[in-house]
């Protein structure tokens, strides 16, 4: 799933960012509310995730515009500011969770996995494809009784081509949805995913094939 962090202090975002993408999210960081808007405005996120206090715009600010614009993706506030009536505010705003500064990494991460289970179009942590199945908690791929474990990356290039069968990804779909505008990773590293979960899926018999398009992108098709 992909989410947005807008934060201002760059070793909290790194920090927060760095967790997340561990725990199997793809993250665009921005630093300012006004940022924070020209990302949602852009992108197709799951879940947005705003400090209160940014340059610019405030994270009230940024949310309040989204649910003036019908943008219903969820919203975690995390925020210094834990005063009741800060909090009555940033949900009456419309934000879906609201955690106060300090935080334990751990309850950050439950409450992201709740803010998710709350959207109306939320899908199951297992995804069925072909012969195969992917689990989003564990990250790996089953097909009959054998299973393989992916990396981060590879996990949510072989989830966009399942969410996708048939389609052509172009290669800057996949860089831009995965590793995000501000990432500095080379297209090789496309091709080396691709080639990753190729082995992956011989290893574990199953009937998919990625096809490569030259010039274009890719493409998952079903050999059954």
């Amino acid at each position: 799933m992909r989410l947005l962090f807008a934060e201002d202090d760059r070793d909290i975002s790194k920090a927060v960012q760095t967790l997340l993408e561990r725990s199997g999210y793809s993250v665009d960081a921005v630093y300012n509310g006004q940022d924070a808007l020209d990302y949602i405005e852009q992108a197709d996120y799951d879940g947005v995730i705003l400090d209160w206090m940014m340059p610019k715009k405030t994270g009230i600010e940024v949310l309040a515009w989204m649910r003036g614009k019908g943008i219903s993706t969820p919203v975690l506030m995390l925020t210094a500011r834990d005063a009741i009536e800060d909090r009555v505010e940033g949900l009456d705003t419309g934000a879906d969770d609201y955690l106060p500064k300090p935080f334990a990494a751990s309850e950050l991460l439950a409450r992201i996995r709740a803010m998710l289970r709350r959207k109306v179009d939320y899908q199951h942590d297992v995804i069925k494809y072909a012969d195969i199945e992917l689990d989003k908690s564990a990250m790996t791929i089953t097909c009959g009784k054998k299973s393989v474990s992916l990396n981060n990356k590879a996990f949510q290039l072989i989830e966009m081509l399942v969410e996708h069968p048939g389609a052509v990804l172009s290669i800057d779909q996949i860089m831009e949805r995965i590793w995000g505008w501000d990432s500095d990773a080379e297209v090789n590293v496309v091709w080396v995913n691709i080639s990753t979960l190729r082995k992956k899926l011989t290893e574990i018999g199953a009937h998919l094939k990625i096809k490569a398009i030259r010039g274009v992108g890719y493409s998952l098709e079903s050999t059954l």
